[in-house]
């Protein structure tokens, strides 16, 4: 053995000697088509893990590059940077870094390359702004439901999509999903060698990582055979998002080059009536600028607008819309697990109460917010709606009853038309769904802990907006993620003991559903099939997960619009019937 690579092993004993010593981590190797890896073997969590493996590179505004083979063995003991994008909440973290196109892989300890483990690929939440893999623990996951597991980055915001007229029309405003495809296509090829069966990869994701999946879902000729199940935590597929047309006739990408309302604006790129003024022009400037100012101009527009940096349809990356791929049935035809909270938007009626939001405005819920604020930007402009809306809810218009963060949160958690997260919208896309000749199984569940973590986990530590939280938007996560917090120290509290075996209950579940087990026999209840359909949509099949209560009930409610029942939705769709 030469002296460098004595040298080399040395220093490797002493990184991990270190990491020993703080994780009860080892090194492991594996070998893979892409080339040889060094990860860890923590045995305190009973599994290996493969840290910051880079899947693809790209330059600014251009797709993804797969990697190529390696030579030598790649360190895969430390996480690799997150996309850029810019702290929110008072919670997140920032990330400068453009490199950082990376994913992790954890195992079983006791996983061979033989086994032929179901796959599960976590594409992570985010508002499609922000996240990153490294906030989530796999090893609860993988160790209790017996998989591989990987989580992946991809690039968020203006970075990852922003329509540019500049920028190749087939991947515009896409290269996000871009580099998900990417991470998707290196599993195939690697995930064998990690005991991992490609045959049988089911991707998973949550709010944005949903609405992500919606989108692979309804592009089959792009994806075909790199998934075989999905998982939709929090994100309705049927929610309305634009056409590359669409986005390129309102660009932000406008708003980001020069917003004369910004004042704090670093930098100023042509836009159309500039004298200096083409497209090549106008993007070779954006891509010459900081990360960091980027991101700053990029906060300021998404505080102005809802949903600013979103996924198109109408290009190669996402030739449909879901509805279009419904209607046409040119849709993966894959068994599905699809749901989320009963409270979702409780959470983010908290953060405007704390004024932890894009302007940083606090908004109490009182009668004149309600009406100036929450209204219009959840339900739109009609005010013989919104009275409506504020009649059914709280009994008088003028006068109402009960009002207030919790009640007004839980409300539009039953629905709204602007934000896919919602309980009704969730049900209309698997109502539609179970429509399509040949669907496979969909299982329809709804999170329901009253115990939820969130402050100080899906709030900032120190704040309290003063109402009852429960299952709000993303708490559904360290049920499956132990301790996740929305930043890299991972330092949530642990579950209560009644939540902590309602997450094993979920966990089981999600084991049997990746095997193809419709029996789930040996748990709590069985989870049946759901049958909801545009004709019947008030299925009783929607499995609820609540600590020690674990059964299945009709969310929709009456088929009445009178009907109080559930999450009203027969009301909602007499306002909003499309």
């Amino acid at each position: 053995m030469s002296k460098k690579l004595l040298s080399n092993v040395f220093l490797a004993l002493l990184c991990c000697f270190a990491f020993t010593s703080q994780a009860k981590a080892s090194a492991v190797l594996i070998e893979t088509p892409s080339g040889k890896l060094e990860g860890l073997h923590n045995t305190k969590a009973g599994v290996d893990e493969f840290r910051g493996i880079q899947y693809a590179t790209a330059g600014r505004f251009e797709p993804p590059v797969p990697v190529t083979n390696w030579a030598g063995i790649l360190d895969a003991t430390k996480f690799g940077s997150h996309c850029p994008q810019a702290a929110r909440f008072n919670l997140t973290e920032e990330s400068l870094e453009e490199n950082c196109l990376y994913l992790n892989v954890t195992t079983p300890d006791n996983a061979k390359r033989s086994d032929k483990l179901p796959v599960l690929v976590w594409i992570h939440g985010g508002g499609f702004v922000g996240g990153g893999s490294s906030l989530y623990r796999l090893d609860r996951l993988a160790r209790e439901a017996n998989i591989v597991i990987v989580s992946l980055n991809y690039r968020t915001g203006l970075f990852g999509f922003m329509p540019h007229p500049a920028i190749d029309a087939n991947i515009n405003g896409n290269l996000g999903l871009e580099d998900q495809r990417a991470a998707l296509g290196w599993v195939q090829k690697n995930i064998a060698s990690f005991g991992g069966d490609p045959d049988n990869v089911t991707i998973a994701g949550e709010s944005a990582g949903s609405g992500s999946i919606c989108l692979h879902l309804a592009s089959p000729e792009a994806v075909l055979g790199m998934f075989h199940k999905a998982i939709l935590l929090s994100g309705a597929c049927l929610q309305q998002i634009p056409t590359l047309e669409q986005a390129l006739a309102d660009p932000i990408w406008e708003a980001v080059s020069h917003n004369p309302k910004d004042s704090s604006r670093k930098f100023r790129c042509p836009v159309p009536g500039d004298k200096d003024y083409s497209d090549q022009a106008s993007l070779a400037c954006l891509k010459h600028q900081s990360v960091s100012d980027l991101l700053q101009a990029q906060t300021y527009e998404a505080g102005n607008r809802l949903l600013s940096f979103v996924p198109v349809t109408g290009n190669k990356t996402v030739p449909r819309s879901f509805h279009e791929a419904v209607e046409s049935a040119d849709i993966m035809k894959v068994p599905m697990i699809m749901g989320g909270a009963t409270n979702e938007l409780r959470l983010y009626v908290a953060y405007d109460v704390l004024g932890d939001n894009g302007t940083k405005t606090k908004y109490p819920v009182t009668l004149d917010n309600v009406n100036q604020y929450y209204l219009p930007a959840f339900y739109g402009t009609d005010t013989t709606i919104n009275q409506k809306i504020l009649q059914r809810y709280f009994g008088d218009a003028t006068n109402p009853t009960n009002l207030n963060g919790a009640t007004l949160g839980s409300m539009l958690s039953s629905y709204n038309p602007h934000v896919g997260i919602n309980n009704c919208l969730y049900l209309q896309t698997a109502n539609a769904l179970t429509g399509v000749a040949g669907m496979p199984p969909i299982y329809q569940f709804e999170f329901s802990d009253p115990n939820a973590l969130v402050l100080g986990v899906g709030l900032a530590p120190g704040k309290d907006p003063g109402f009852e939280l429960g299952a709000v938007h993303s708490s559904i996560l360290n049920y499956l993620f132990p301790n996740f917090s929305n930043t890299m120290a991972i330092n949530a509290p642990d579950l209560p003991p009644a939540s902590d075996e309602l997450a094993s209950q979920m966990i089981a579940y999600i084991s049997r559903f990746m095997r193809g087990d419709e029996d789930f026999s040996g748990l709590p209840v069985k989870w049946d099939a759901y049958d909801g359909s545009q004709a019947s949509p008030a299925s009783e099949k929607v499995l609820v997960f609540k600590p020690g209560e674990i059964g299945s009930y009709n969310a929709y409610g009456g088929l009445d619009p009178e009907s109080t029942a559930a999450h009203q939705c027969a009301f909602w769709a007499s306002l909003y019937p499309n």
